[in-house]
């Protein structure tokens, strides 16, 4: 096909050159002819002859006109008088006869160039006015250029213009050559037909697999999205053609897109869901990411979690009860009634109280179970977790679940923190300043040193080794992600006495106007497992 086309190249420009040349040979010979025309007839002499001799083939004029005619070449030199008589001529024969083309033009005057058809066959003709002394018109003078000199000429031209085109399509071809070799090293040898299937099978595959995959160029933009890239990452086409930062916004997402995140199964919060990202360099300098939604099972594992802190406590309550029962029965046996009663009222009044002093200060349903929940799990594992003098938080929030997620997450990561340490204790304070919520999770653990409080809000990043079943470094950059999605933030700090103070401030939280508060009592029933998990 490119050789085809070199060719064709070649032969247009050849024929394109051809043109204007024939008529440049044909103007150039024209003017010739005019030139020898006006130069005989500036001879006074020859304008004297006409007036004083006869046409004859012996005459002066014919000789003048012939010795001009051989000195330059011309076909021929025909001197006419005013009647268009011929007074030369190549063919002395046809000397005293009329010429056979009008002459008329110029006789008035004008000088004339012209291809035409005489009696000598089609010559490029040049005329002009003959003139005496005085400036009188006593004639005219034709002179011709053989037209068969100016194709000579133009054939003569035609060898080197090949040659040039020959030259010119041996470059083509070598070019085209080179070029061929190139594209089916490129291409593996594919036909255009293979690689439009292979196209087409790369769309519907891009499209109808159930993993995000992003490709970028060598400068960084997005190249590609499929649908299910689109959807987890909650972009549309309008990303194609943009940086990460510009289609996503900066953070760790577009970091890791970016490259300027390195690693396998890097972990990144988008939203609400939890993406494991991987990105390949391509040989192009771009790269190809793709992302896998992991939010159903980080879900998933924190409810495992969640059940396992719920089955420990329960395995130690009724271990306790046990002890308990064992305790009332033998006081029972002993006929000490009294005693057995006391116990029986001290113990029911203690877990009564535990619920009492939750639901007296946090009238949210949702908070109110999940600490309540969360106490008893924390006295498993060794820990006092309590609410704090200064915690009041009405019934009107706007988005319980999400600071149930929050709350739950801190607390969590608190109970990791102080685990196993004598004295252990996490306090919680949720407070209402106007419109705004404030929730603060302090703990008597080791702390956060102040080159990471920054750090644990990065998604993977983690101090604990992580569990089987799912990774670490979610929790708190998901707090931080729902809390700068309505308009808040979070910090760490350091709490009174030692140990870490997460502050997580919400504005506009809460609505103007206060809702029904539910009567809770110390029967408010445990959190559920996707409650606990939040």
């Amino acid at each position: 096909m490119q050789l085809a086309i070199a060719a064709g190249v070649a032969v247009l420009a050849t024929g394109l050159f051809l043109a204007p040349l024939g008529e440049q040979l044909d103007d150039q010979a024209m003017r010739r002819a005019l030139a020898i025309a006006q130069t005989t007839a500036q001879q006074r002499q020859i304008a004297e002859d006409v007036r004083s001799t006869e046409p004859s083939p012996e005459g002066p004029v014919q000789r003048e006109a012939e010795r001009i005619r051989k000195a330059t070449g011309a076909e021929y030199v025909v001197v006419l008088d005013e009647r268009g008589v011929r007074w030369s001529h190549t063919d002395p024969g046809r000397i005293g006869g009329l010429v056979s083309t009008d002459p008329g033009e110029a006789l008035a005057g004008h000088d004339v160039m012209e291809i035409d058809q005489g009696t000598l066959g089609r010559s490029a003709r040049g005329k002009v006015p003959l003139r005496d002394a005085d400036g009188e018109i006593v004639g005219a003078v034709s002179v011709g250029i053989g037209y068969d000199s100016v194709r000579a000429r133009l054939i003569h031209a035609v060898p080197g213009l090949f040659a040039y085109a020959g030259g010119a399509l041996a470059v083509g071809a070598l070019a085209a050559w080179l070029i061929s070799r190139r594209v089916q090293r490129q291409t593996r040898d594919l036909a255009f037909s293979d690689i439009a299937s292979l196209l087409a099978e790369r769309e519907a595959m891009l499209h109808g697999i159930r993993e995000g995959v992003v490709a970028l160029d060598h400068g960084g933009r997005v190249r590609l999205l499929n649908d299910e890239a689109q959807r987890l990452l909650g972009v549309g086409e309008e990303a194609v053609g943009r940086s990460p930062d510009e289609a996503l916004g900066t953070g760790r997402t577009a970091d890791v897109l970016a490259g300027r995140v390195t690693g396998t199964d890097l972990l990144t919060v988008r939203g609400r869901r939890v993406l494991v990202a991987n990105r390949m360099p391509t040989d192009d300098g771009g790269a190809v990411a793709t992302l896998r939604d992991r939010t159903e099972l980080d879900r998933l594992g924190r409810e495992l979690d969640s059940t396992r802190g719920l089955i420990d406590a329960l395995r130690a309550q009724d271990h306790e009860h046990a002890n308990r029962m064992h305790t009332l029965l033998g006081l029972l046996e002993l006929e000490m009634y009294d005693d057995a009663a006391e116990f029986a009222g001290e113990v029911v009044g203690e877990h009564r109280a535990t619920s009492e002093q939750v639901t007296e200060k946090i009238r949210d349903p949702l908070l109110a179970a999940l600490l309540v929940g969360k106490a008893t799990v924390a006295a498993e594992r060794g820990v006092a977790l309590g609410v704090s003098d200064g915690t009041r938080l009405p019934d009107r929030l706007i988005d319980s679940r999400g600071i149930v997620t929050m709350v739950g997450n801190l607390v969590d990561n608190a109970l990791d923190a102080v685990a196993g340490a004598s004295r252990a204790r996490v306090e919680v304070e949720l407070r209402a300043e106007g419109r705004t919520a404030v929730l603060v999770v302090r703990d008597t653990g080791p702390g956060v040193p102040p080159e990471h409080r920054e750090s644990v809000f990065t998604e993977g990043w983690s101090t604990k080794e992580p569990p089987a079943h799912r990774e670490r470094g979610i929790g708190l950059p998901l707090v931080r992600r729902l809390a700068e999605r309505q308009g808040g933030g979070v910090s760490v700090g350091e709490a009174p006495g030692g140990g870490a103070e997460f502050t997580v401030v919400l504005p506009e939280a809460l609505t103007d106007e206060p809702g029904q508060e539910p009567a809770l009592t110390g029967a408010c029933a445990p959190p559920t497992a996707e409650e606990e998990s939040r």
